[in-house]
């Protein structure tokens, strides 16, 4: 029997027992309450947690022997271990049923229950974040046995050359060529992305500012669902509307001022992803404005300030730690993107201060260095993971110091209004 066919089965017989568990809970806790006996919890809560003394032992007995088999290698066959999580299951049926008794506190227990599964689903993104900073960490150290990486954070030429005979046994040869300098890619990056914060941070806070104050009801429902619309639309889309549209306006309009442009440059995929963050911005700052009690606002007018000066000094204000929020997450958004500039900033690393120029970022290197048909073990292809490990530690350094902001915005505005 397959191995879908097996989970197929164990799951239409953990649910036959997970409803008979039910019902004979349910049934036995109403029995002893006609008699008129006190108990601690209701019949259904009872049932509950019959279902789940059957259910949740037999699921982690089969999640625990699938990680063994998956991660460690154990040679458990899949229909022994099925089996074991349904003996497990009937085992636990029956002490559920038994635990239905007067003095037995069901909802307290079910309640654990849920706290743990709570502290389960926190956990996750916290493993999740350390597994991804170990399979980023490895990687990038063998990177640093073959490069230095004072050389790779203050170079300034990202040429590879022949690294990928580093792989082949002939490191001598191209050792010589390769320069892994990564600030050419980080400053494209941070240019592109201040050029898309200068578009999507005064866009998105002007039209947070004027739904949540000013529009109607009637042009807010309309207006704000089709503006999150720019957030579904796929990046790629955006990066052709870059290259396509934008790129040669950019072109014309440096053209007539007298400046050189190429069409591969910095300040279209920054236009469009501005354009594509702004929902991100506008949406989250239109519901920290309108959650700024209206009391508030009501005492500044009645103070004599106009509605510009209540919304500058008192509205924003009071916004301004889930503003910074917004934006963070927009900033973190901006860093992450490849397609738009693939597409319409070329991948050439080019170091220049001119947002004209053709240039790329650390993502499109990382993917670069990812997909062609170079060996793993080559420099080259190391060097996505040392490029992810900084620009991991560049993202997590932008949410402390976003969250020092926020906390430090918050203490002076609580102090303010006392």
């Amino acid at each position: 029997m397959q191995t879908d066919q097996l989970l197929a089965l164990f799951s239409g017989i953990l649910l036959l027992l997970g409803l008979i568990a039910f019902f004979i809970g349910r049934a036995k806790a109403t029995r002893v309450r006609a008699t008129g006996t006190a108990m601690f919890a209701q019949p259904d809560q009872y049932a509950w947690f019959a279902v789940l003394a059957t259910a949740g032992p037999a699921i982690t007995v089969g999640i625990l022997g699938a990680i063994l088999m998956l991660l460690l290698g154990a040679k458990i066959p899949p229909l022994y271990l099925l089996a074991g999580s349904l003996v497990v299951a009937a085992v636990g049926l029956t002490v559920g049923v038994r635990q239905v008794r007067p003095d037995f506190h069901a909802r307290q227990a079910i309640e654990r229950v849920i706290r743990f599964i709570l502290v389960g689903a926190a956990l996750i993104s916290i493993f999740t974040t350390f597994g991804i900073l170990f399979s980023i960490v490895f990687e990038a150290l063998r990177f640093f046995k073959m490069h230095s990486f004072w050389e790779f954070i203050t170079g300034t030429v990202w040429n590879p050359g022949a690294s990928f005979l580093a792989a082949a046994g002939r490191a001598e040869e191209g050792a010589s060529a390769a320069q892994f300098g990564s600030v050419p890619l980080f400053a494209g990056t941070f240019m592109i992305t201040a050029i898309a914060m200068l578009v999507a941070i005064p866009v998105g806070l002007l039209s947070a500012i004027y739904m949540a104050e000013f529009a109607p009801q009637r042009v807010r429902t309309l207006a704000k669902p089709t503006l999150e619309v720019l957030a579904g639309i796929p990046t790629v889309v955006y990066g052709f509307f870059a290259a396509i549209t934008v790129a040669p306006i950019i072109v014309s309009v440096a053209g007539f001022f007298g400046l050189d442009a190429s069409f591969n440059n910095a300040v279209a995929p920054g236009i469009v992803m501005g354009i594509m963050i702004i929902p991100f911005i506008s949406s989250l700052s239109d519901d920290v404005i309108n959650s700024v009690p209206d009391s508030m606002r009501q005492g500044s007018l009645a103070l004599g300030m106009t509605k510009g000066e209540t919304i500058r000094d008192v509205v924003v204000p009071a916004a301004l730690p889930g503003i910074i929020s917004a934006s963070l997450l927009a900033v973190s958004r901006a860093l992450g993107e490849t397609m738009i500039v693939v597409m319409a900033a070329g991948m050439r690393p080019n170091l220049t201060a001119n947002p004209l120029e053709d240039m790329t970022t650390v993502t499109v290197r990382i993917v670069a260095a990812l997909t062609g048909d170079l060996e793993f073990e080559s420099a080259e292809t190391l060097s996505a993971f040392a490029l992810g490990l900084v620009l991991f530690a560049v993202t997590l350094t932008l949410n402390l110091v976003s969250v020092l902001m926020i906390r430090r915005f918050r203490e002076k505005y609580r102090v303010n209004n006392l």
